[in-house]
């Protein structure tokens, strides 16, 4: 199961404030564990272990460290984390239904976020921060036809675990180039893991490299409320839908010497959000003191490459990979104009750790004139000057230790290039370019769910 992760969430357009009910005990994580156990441990051999009936169970934790050495808002650290424990059932083995999967997939988050905190701008350099609390991240059912080359998955799930991410991801721990281009958020209600809502996507061959890829997901503000732990599934708070597509040509390491992925797509989002710059009368918000106008439908574009250029071993296992992404949007005001990203990873490091990599990536985020002429007033108004830079550039180096087969250990170096203001509108001036180190840390739990899931049967 691949590391999922969530991306800062554009600016949700202010919503009426609901009556709250009584306290009520949030769901510990040791509970959604063990109801997720509960629901897949009776299999109708008893003899039979889980993966014999067609259960497979997986388990991780994933915990990002940060701190600030110079620069930024102030000096400090900080440190957030998940738990993530899933189950895929292979229904055509479970139950004899052919090419069918029943995905579920549950995510506790904690911590805090340095970026916002100490460095001062809004995309985090800790990628797993994000929906702090106990959820259930994915409800799915998939249903395969023609030996795979046609996938349909529906359910509660989320837009970003199918479109525009990557496995290179899981080698960094910025949030501006991974899990997914941060730009696709500030421009659109993309959904993001572990916030789930209703959804769907289909994939389909048309040759066994290129494949055509929709989807369309609910957008529910109400859903990334602290209290929501994806277990409301009521459609009342929609305020639209965000549909994603793309063409892509794929190959792998068992296809070709050289894989590589070619995607080009786009996406359309009919949902609420707010005017960058002006209020309903046409005039800029920060000088009538009116509310921002609400708006809908906005929609973008983007390419992205991966291409492995170096193959030093016969299975695969050592070499080094580039890739490059462009996104912009193309119609609705938006927050920013345009996102690039360029960057490398080399598998296989010194010799005998194959298993180690070297990561280097470079994004820069260029922000729209409406949201600079808003923060340019903003400033003013509380008695600052001057105009913010146009844009924000990010870059991680990284190193990744395999300490064995179950642990990953990631130290990290990130430099932040004109710090951006989204999170502090009312900053007077701007902040001095940050430094900052960080350590990722990956524990593999598979084989301590098995264990457990097998010893709760009956």
């Amino acid at each position: 199961m691949p590391h999922l992760r969530p991306q800062a969430p554009s600016l949700p357009v202010p919503t009426p404030q609901r009556p709250q009910p009584a306290a009520r005990r949030r769901p510990h994580f040791t509970g959604l564990l063990l109801g997720i156990v509960a629901l897949i441990a009776s299999p109708a051999s008893p003899a039979a272990t889980l993966a014999d009936t067609g259960i497979t169970l997986s388990g991780s934790y994933t915990g990002e460290s940060a701190a600030v050495v110079d620069g930024g808002k102030r000096r400090g650290s900080a440190y957030a984390g998940q738990f993530f424990v899933g189950a895929d059932v292979d229904l055509a083995r479970l139950a004899g239904w052919t090419g069918a999967t029943v995905r579920l997939y549950g995510a506790s988050r904690h911590g805090d976020n340095l970026s916002r905190d100490e460095i001062g701008n809004s995309t985090s350099i800790q990628e797993i921060f994000g929906g702090q609390t106990e959820r259930l991240a994915n409800f799915t059912l998939e249903q395969q036809w023609l030996d795979g080359r046609l996938l349909l998955e529906a359910g509660r799930t989320v837009a970003n675990i199918h479109f525009l991410g990557s496995e290179l991801c899981q080698y960094f721990q910025t949030n501006s180039a991974c899990g997914n281009p941060t730009f696709v958020f500030r421009t659109s209600n993309f959904t993001y893991w572990p916030v789930s809502s209703w959804g769907a996507h289909a994939k389909g061959y048309l040759t066994p490299s290129i494949y055509l890829h929709a989807g369309a997901y609910e957008v529910n503000p109400r859903q990334a409320e602290d209290d929501q732990h994806g277990l409301e599934w009521s459609t009342r708070d929609a305020t639209g839908l965000i549909a994603p597509y793309a063409i892509g040509y794929k190959t792998t390491a068992a296809t070709a010497h050289l894989p590589s992925m070619i995607e080009l797509g786009g996406w359309y989002d009919t949902s609420d959000y707010r005017d960058p710059l002006r209020d309903a009368s046409g005039a800029a918000a920060a000088i009538s003191g009116r509310p921002y106008a609400t708006r809908s439908g906005r929609s973008g574009a983007y390419f992205r490459v991966e291409q492995r250029v170096t193959r030093s071993d016969p299975a695969g296992n050592r070499g080094l990979t580039l890739f490059g992404a462009a996104l912009i949007g193309t119609h609705g005001e938006a927050e920013q104009q345009h996102f690039l990203e360029l960057g490398l990873v080399q598998r296989g490091t010194l010799a005998g750790r194959d298993r180690d990599t070297l990561g280097l990536v470079v994004s820069q985020q260029r922000y729209s004139d409406q949201a600079l002429d808003n923060q340019q007033l903003l400033r003013a108004a509380a008695g600052g000057s001057g105009r913010p830079a146009t844009s924000q550039v990010m870059v991680e180096l990284s190193y990744g230790i395999q300490v064995n087969p179950l642990l990953r250990v990631q130290p990290n170096l990130h430099y932040i290039a004109n710090p951006d203001q989204f999170g502090e509108p009312a900053r007077t001036r701007d902040l001095a370019d940050a430094l900052a180190v960080g350590l990722r840390v990956d524990l593999s739990l598979s084989p301590f769910v098995r264990d457990l899931a097998e010893a709760m049967r009956p």
